[in-house]
This record gives structure tokens, sequence and C-alpha cells, in this order.
């Protein structure tokens, strides 16, 4: 395997389709695709500072490495690539890439960022940027820090540990979501979903969790959360403090300390689908939307 330390390069393509190599020391200046269609290479302590480094590569292993804000469109179509204790300063710097580990990273920009990307797994890791992961798949992530809004947007697969999002219209079109021990603070938590779990977590979601078929929540909090649950159906909940309010969920069980507002509109959905299993309920409707007039009329 060959080894480059300690050097500067410019120029478009400048070290196209390199194999077998380790570099150290590297800093890659103005000139695109500076590493496009390389395979088994290492790079260490070293800084792109222009677009396109690492696209239609395979077997790329990242360490102490910095992305510069115009490496921007960085890693596309690359195939099992590693990048561990870097920072990721580029926007849109994932995109139809494949088996991609991260560790201990910071994305300072992280606009458009993982889009369409398969087998992913985040630790230790910084998020910065609105539209993160967006309809990727088999994700895991574990101690992450991400504020954006419409993170994960239209993803499946999801499993998430002991992270923090704020975020706006998290989640939201996603299929198969399961986060542990986590917080999320945004509206609008996630529409439109299917079979989504939350595990210990505290949640504050201004009319958030509406419209998903097949909800559970165990051992959580929804706190400063109202007209939850809209068009929910087989939701399987259970929390741990009062929920400011509910409204017209489609079936499934609800068990909750204490319910500020509980609307069940019968002009909307069937109330008997839903058990509602609660001590202290502070008002009851059974109707809903009545203020909504059109203009004009």
């Amino acid at each position: 395997m060959k080894g480059i330390k300690n050097r500067y390069f410019e120029g478009e393509r400048i070290l196209y389709g390199l194999n077998d190599a380790n570099l150290e020391g590297i800093t890659f200046g103005e000139g695109e695709s500076p590493l496009k269609e390389a395979t088994n290479i290492t790079l260490k302590n070293s800084i792109f500072k222009w677009k396109y480094p690492l696209w239609y590569d395979e077997n790329v292993n990242v360490e102490n490495t910095t992305f510069e804000t115009m490496s921007r469109s960085g890693i596309w179509y690359t195939k099992n690539i590693s990048i561990k204790n870097s920072a990721l300063q580029a926007p849109k710097l994932f995109r139809r890439a494949s088996h991609i580990t991260l560790d201990n990273v910071h994305f300072a920009d992280a606009e458009e960022t993982m889009w369409t990307c398969d087998d992913i797994r985040i630790t230790n890791s910084q998020i910065n940027g609105d539209y993160f992961g967006k309809d990727s798949k088999n994700i895991y992530l574990d101690n992450v820090s991400v504020i954006g809004n419409y993170v994960f947007d239209g993803a499946e697969n999801i499993e998430v540990h002991n992270s923090t999002f704020v975020s706006k219209d998290a989640f939201w079109n996603c299929k198969n979501v399961t986060i542990y021990d986590s917080i999320i603070d945004g509206e609008y938590l996630a529409w439109n979903t299917n079979n989504i779990k939350f595990i210990n977590c505290k949640i504050e979601s201004d009319q958030g969790l509406n419209y998903i078929d097949q909800l559970e929540i165990k051992n959580s909090s929804l706190i400063h959360t109202d007209l939850a649950f809209e068009k929910v159906s087989n939701m399987d909940v259970e929390l741990d403090a009062k929920i400011d309010s509910v409204k017209n969920p489609i079936s499934g069980k609800l068990v909750a300390p204490e319910i500020g507002t509980l609307i069940m509109d019968p002009n909307k959905i069937d109330p008997a689908k839903t058990i509602i299993d609660c001590p202290k309920i502070g008002k009851k409707v059974d109707q809903s939307d009545m203020n909504q007039e059109p203009k004009g009329w």
C-alpha cells in the first residue's frame, strides 16, 4: 500500500482513481473531484478545500480531517466510508451513498445532507442544518444532537438512542422508527408516519404526533403539547405526565395521568374505537374545528 504524506495538491481530479493508499497531512486545494473513483484509501489529518472530493469511491477511512465550506456536495455515490473525529463544514455532503459510519463528527452546515443514503451509523456527533437525512433508510443514531428542521423526512428503518432533536416537522412521512431515551423539541412532530415508537422520551411538540398509523409511546412525557393524536390509528400510548390537549384519535388506547382538554368529535371519528384511561380530564369537548369559516361567506 502506497503512502503519501504532507503534500499540497491543486487541480481537477488530481488523484483520480487512486487505489490502496494511505494519505496523511494532505491539503487538497482548488480543484474539483480530487479523489474521484478511489478505492481502499485511508485519510488522516487532512483538509479538503474544494468541491466533490469523494465521489464514486469505495472503502474509505477518514480520521481527524476537515471538509471546508467549499467542499460542498462532497461524498456522493460512495460505498463503505468511515469518518471519525472530523469537522464537516460543507452542505449537501452525502447523497446516494451507502454503508456510512460516522463517530465524533461535527456537521457545521448539514443542510440537505445525507439524502437517499442507505445503512448509516452515527454516534457521538453534532448535526446542524435543515433537511438532514431525507429519504434515507436503515439508520442508527446514538448520542447525537440534531438542530435543524425537517430531519429524516421520508426516511425508513430508523433506530435512535440517547439523542436530542430540536427540529420542526421532524420524522415526517417515515416508516419504522424507534426512539429510545431521547429529547424531541419541535412542532408538528412525525406527521404522516407509519409505525413509530418512543420509549423513555421527553417530547414537546405543538400539534405533534398527528396523522399516524401505528403509534407507540411508553414511559414518556408530552410536555406543553396540544392537539395531539389527531387522526392517529392503532395507538398504544402511556404517558407519565399531563398532556395539554388530545384531538380526535381514530383508534387504540391512551393512558395518561391528566388531560387538559379531550376533544372527541363524533362527526370526525368514532369515539368508541379509542380507550381513554385518564383519572383527570379538565374539559371534554364533542365538537371540533368550529371556528373555521371560508373567507367571503
